[in-house]
């Protein structure tokens, strides 16, 4: 979902991502920002636990990764798209999920 956020934020072209993101076109400056913490976000999801090189970041990139959709969430709810917000609260439901798997459940053993 990282990944798919960061194409239509950084590599689309600004009316295309409008038609499913309305706030883009008003807003492309903060869609930049949002696409790099997006891309930032799957890649710290993805690679530390992938090639086992601190796979403790991958923990700190699902903190971070709610801390985005909760921003994206106060963001939508002061624009009066409060029924765009489900996105969000999965998303949050997921990343949940990864920190209690990396830290509890499957952590993984970095590289020795």
């Amino acid at each position: 979902m990282f990944f798919f956020a960061f194409y239509a934020k950084l590599l689309q072209p600004v009316e295309e991502t409008a038609k499913t993101m309305p706030w883009v076109a008003e807003q492309p400056m903060l869609a930049t920002i949002a696409g790099l913490a997006d891309l930032l976000g799957a890649l710290g999801l993805i690679l530390p636990a992938a090639l086992r090189i601190k796979p403790a970041l991958t923990t700190m990139a699902a903190y971070g990764g709610v801390l985005l959709m909760l921003a994206g969430m106060v963001f939508h709810l002061m624009r009066g798209e409060a029924e765009v917000i489900g996105l969000n609260v999965i998303l949050i439901a997921l990343l949940a999920v990864i920190i209690w798997g990396r830290t509890k459940k499957a952590p993984i053993a970095p590289r020795s």
